[in-house]
């Protein structure tokens, strides 16, 4: 298969594939008549893996390191588990901020449905930001 075929039967674009293939996740022969990149089944059974494992939450430096292991014959399952184990904490984090982060927008936006828009005067940029902030500070 050619680049744009591949990409097409792993519903990925051509430069997803080219990116992969500098990266080592993905080898290609070259064809000696037109030096097209021509890959094989296994480097769609990659192309899918990638998407998978991407999907979980793992890196292409990590799948880097399942696919090295795999290739020279061990499991990379126990690894992969473990990396798991410890993305999944990390997740929880990142959400935990993050719903603190869309409460403080929304209390923002529910504060300035009363505030009338301002105009830059060279003292003030953007008086809601500015006066959301005051007023932040001063209740803490």
């Amino acid at each position: 298969m050619r680049v744009s075929e591949l990409a097409r039967h792993a519903n990925v674009t051509a430069e997803t594939v080219r990116h992969y293939t500098r990266l080592g996740l993905i080898q290609a022969e070259r064809d000696a008549n037109n030096g097209y990149q021509i890959y094989d089944k296994l480097a769609l059974q990659r192309l899918h893996f990638i998407r998978q494992a991407s999907e979980l939450g793992f890196s292409l430096k990590q799948i880097e390191e399942i696919f090295l292991q795999s290739d020279s014959g061990d499991s990379p399952c126990p690894m992969v588990r473990d990396l798991l184990q410890k993305k999944v904490p990390e997740t929880k984090f990142k959400i935990a901020q993050l719903q603190a982060h869309l409460q403080k927008m929304e209390e923002a936006l529910a504060a300035w449905e009363e505030m009338p828009n301002g105009n830059p005067n060279g003292h003030s940029i953007c008086c809601l930001i500015e006066e959301w902030q005051e007023k932040t500070m001063h209740k803490e």
